[in-house]
């Protein structure tokens, strides 16, 4: 439905007679700070209601919390912008007034997608009505389903791309870490994200999809055992051993590479190759230590 389509008239609408379709928590301060401009300035922009039942009855498109200030502050009715739309066309144009609105969680955001999916809008449809990409509310849509908040708020925070964190979703671990190991190596994810990724990877392991998962287990009253406590303090012992092994693998690695370097160049016919071939670097790291080694 376009603008073309709605008799826009602005009126004092009776606030028991308007009907919220798609109610919002409120920042108590962002609301008493809303109260406090409205009491002191008046109300800037009002809101816009769309009219049922020949007048008797208003549904909220937008405005909610400009309503509740009116409310607040002990009046009965509001200046409100009457169009004419179905209950079913407020309530999505009340969703994708919230998707605009940055300021809301991570996780409202995608649940606004999820709700546009739960009443039969197709991909396409949802994309369209957002003006998001087909393959995003994809992704959204399937993190959604099976339950990713984990990994739905790396998307969101724009540390994971949606195309990365599905298929982390559907991988299985060694899968995962392969994968993010040839991004790396290709250059299509930068290092220090690389590392973003591994850590919510790496909770998501530890503590489960869910962001509220970790806080149900800590508030959990279930009595610790010695034994539980050993198996813990052993698994972690043996997970700091691998790393050390890894480390000094990684170093041996590194010092057989410095080193079989430093005699390559040292031969007068692998430099005469190099600059044939115009490579006239080495990565930094390599060079300090060739140079470290009077290289």
């Amino acid at each position: 439905m376009n603008e073309e389509e709605h008799t826009r008239v602005i009126r004092s609408i009776p606030i028991d007679l308007i009907t919220v379709l798609n109610p919002r928590a409120r920042n108590k301060r962002v609301f008493s700070e809303l109260v406090s401009s409205i009491a002191h300035l008046g109300l800037k922009k009002p809101i816009t209601v769309s009219e049922r039942d020949g007048g008797t009855a208003f549904d909220l498109v937008c405005g909610q919390g400009r309503l509740e200030a009116f409310v607040a502050l002990g009046q009965k009715e509001i200046p409100a912008v009457v169009i004419s739309a179905s209950p079913e066309d407020c309530y999505v144009m009340s969703l994708v007034e919230n998707l605009a609105r940055r300021h809301h969680s991570p996780i409202e955001l995608v649940s606004e997608i999820g709700n546009l999916k739960k009443r039969g809008y197709s991909t396409a449809q949802i994309a369209a009505k957002i003006d998001f990409s087909p393959e995003y509310v994809y992704a959204i849509c399937y993190l959604l389903e099976h339950g990713e908040e984990r990994l739905l708020s790396g998307v969101e925070r724009g540390i994971i791309p949606h195309s990365i964190a599905m298929e982390i979703a559907r991988a299985k671990d060694t899968d995962v870490q392969r994968a993010l190991a040839e991004a790396y190596e290709t250059g299509a994810i930068p290092g220090n994200q690389i590392v973003a990724i591994r850590r919510i990877v790496e909770q998501r392991n530890l503590t489960g999809k869910s962001l509220r998962s970790a806080s149900r287990r800590s508030q959990s009253k279930k009595t610790v055992t010695s034994g539980a406590l050993i198996r813990a303090y052993r698994k972690e012992a043996d997970r700091q051993k691998l790393v050390v092994k890894k480390a000094t693998l990684a170093q041996e690695r590194l010092i057989f590479v410095v080193n079989a370097l430093r005699t390559l160049l040292a031969d007068p016919r692998f430099l005469q190759m190099l600059r044939q071939e115009e490579l006239h670097t080495v990565p930094r790291v390599l060079a300090d230590r060739i140079e470290l080694l009077g290289g």
